[in-house]
């Protein structure tokens, strides 16, 4: 488990973070019940074993993996999983996505979304697919990099598909600077949707970094076809979507809030932030952090002239976009919501606020009262 606290990046370390509240906090214990059967990608149910049921694993939240610093090899497996979004009963809770399709890296974690590969300009990839406990076929596709024809992941144009039980390495080059994404490219409107999706990063040679640095991946889910594939009673059809779940890396408010499971920017006065917001769904976004301005500096890979950029507090991200922005932690310390504008993407079913929606948390207001009540929303124990 990572020491950060915070959305993937460079946050605050855990013993920084309990000496700024004063505590000792302590994860909330969240339970789950696993459903009894999946659907296959045709539709036909597909009877899983007692013991493969009970053995379904929880996801986990995404990490960020330096392949660079590990030989430039990553392994990708791949397994059917249960999602939180938000496992208490604050705030319209529980959220639970009963059935997903998650990656993990190497030996870490299942996530949704999948684990943050990040690496350096010049330093090409070896990224071996394992569908090893895979229920089903599936590819990986990176978007942003120049690669081979055979690494680009499609697996109808290509001729390469990673069968359950297969792996396959695919080359993949780290020749464009910036924010990516990848995801599994085999009937890619259900699998994105099954939460096979992640982020992909190249910084630059000589990259700079700012104070705090964060990843942020939104999404809009219809919970049909989650369900669905669990085997439960529903019903979903590509063509008739309806998103009713909103997330911020995977969560909804107000777990998004919590410091391990969660995503909260913190940080401290004076910092500079950079966030990579990257939108992982079919929807459109406009991101809008409260009391802060902003300016974007990339955007799906290319760097935005310095001419060309202005302040602004919101910014609409459309789908598979990657928009970087950079903003100075310099209002009065306290909390302030980072959601999308959307108002009721800011919901959990008729509940508000929930959803995409986390927030900007100064180090310096940690020890509050208003701090120690968002926290008991989220499920974290101060």
């Amino acid at each position: 488990m990572t020491d950060r606290i915070g959305a993937p990046g460079t946050g605050l370390s855990r013993r920084e973070f309990i000496a700024a509240t004063g505590t000792t906090g302590a994860l909330a214990a969240a339970g789950c019940a696993a459903p009894a059967s999946s659907v296959d990608d045709t539709g036909r149910t597909e009877n899983l074993s007692a013991a493969q049921q009970s053995d379904l694993p929880t996801t986990s939240p995404p990490e960020v993996v330096q392949v660079d610093e590990q030989g430039n090899q990553v392994t990708l497996g791949t397994q059917p999983a249960v999602h939180q979004a938000h496992p208490l009963e604050t705030m319209g809770g529980p959220v639970e996505l009963p059935r997903v399709w998650a990656f993990q890296a190497d030996d870490g974690p299942l996530s949704v979304p999948a684990p943050i590969l990040r690496t350096t300009e010049g330093e090409d990839m070896e990224v071996t697919l394992d569908n090893t406990n895979g229920q089903r076929p599936h590819t990986v596709h990176f978007h942003g990099v120049t690669k081979q024809w055979k690494d680009d992941g499609v697996p109808t144009t290509t001729g390469i598909t990673v069968e359950p039980g297969e792996k396959h390495t695919y080359e993949i080059p780290a020749n464009v600077p910036g924010t990516h994404l990848y995801h599994c490219h085999f009937q890619t409107h259900r699998h994105i949707d099954m939460g096979m999706y992640g982020i992909f990063r190249v910084d630059p040679k000589d990259y700079e970094p700012a104070d705090k640095e964060y990843f942020m991946t939104v999404k809009e889910w219809d919970s049909r076809l989650n369900k669905m594939m669990a085997g439960q009673d529903a019903s979903y059809s590509p063509r008739d979507r309806q998103p009713d779940v909103f997330t911020v890396n995977g969560k909804v408010a107000p777990r998004t809030l919590h410091p391990e499971d969660g995503s909260p920017l913190i940080v401290e006065q004076g910092d500079t932030v950079r966030v990579h917001f990257v939108n992982g769904g079919y929807m459109s976004h406009p991101l809008h952090i409260h009391n802060h301005r902003f300016e974007r500096v990339e955007k799906d890979g290319g760097v935005i002239p310095e001419a060309a950029r202005h302040e602004m507090d919101v910014t609409n991200v459309a789908p598979a976009e990657r928009h970087t922005i950079e903003f100075e932690a310099d209002a009065d310390p306290g909390i302030y919501l980072m959601h999308c504008h959307k108002v009721n993407h800011v919901m959990n079913g008729n509940f508000y606020p929930g959803g995409m929606l986390t927030g900007v948390v100064y180090k310096e207001v940690m020890d509050t009262d208003i701090f120690a009540n968002l926290m008991e929303y989220a499920g974290y124990e101060v």
